[in-house]
């Protein structure tokens, strides 16, 4: 059987909301606790090298390789 779509693959905490999710808290959790835009930023440029590895990255290659 083939799966057209590799979220489809994946369990409910590694599905796009969560990710998107997770990324967001914790670029929020890092404002509220620390207040530092040098340790915000890095933290939120990670999280977009996150999200575009995972969110763009990953399912092109998954439907290049179908």
């Amino acid at each position: 059987m083939e799966v057209s779509s590799i979220w489809q693959l994946k369990p409910w905490w590694c599905q796009p909301w969560s990710i998107v999710l997770t990324g967001v808290a914790v670029v929020a959790a890092s404002w509220v606790v620390w207040g530092f835009w040098w340790i915000t930023a890095p933290l939120a440029a990670a999280v977009l090298v996150w999200w575009w590895l995972f969110l763009v990255l990953v399912p092109a290659s998954y439907r290049q390789s179908l």
